[in-house]
């Protein structure tokens, strides 16, 4: 897979509020089994089994195997890409506020 075709897949993934809750509770939870984190939603197993499924494609969730249970946690690396993009903005938006404070105060 291309670098390219990877960040669509995080910005993608991500674009969910289930998958972003998916996310928010395996940071806070660590690892869970599907069961756990299938009682967090009113939706069915395989609902939660398709956002993991899209989450792990993307690179964010690595799950594992424990008997016949499957359990997920998170791997935020590929979410730093994210935050640097972010950050960009970040820095445009303090720019822009800074000079609007210094203009409103001249006046």
């Amino acid at each position: 897979m291309k670098e390219n075709e990877q960040e669509r897949d995080v910005y993608a993934a991500i674009a969910d509020p289930t998958r972003r809750t998916l996310l928010r509770l395996l940071a806070e939870k660590g690892e869970l089994p599907l069961y756990k984190l299938t009682a967090q939603f009113q939706m069915g197993r395989t609902a939660v089994s398709k956002h993991l499924a899209i989450l792990k494609e993307a690179g964010l969730v690595i799950d594992r195997k424990v008997g016949r249970e499957t359990r997920y946690r998170i791997n935020a690396t590929p979410l730093r890409e994210i935050k640097d993009w972010v950050s960009f903005y970040e820095k445009f938006w303090t720019n822009n506020v800074t000079n609007l404070k210094k203009l409103l105060e001249e006046e």
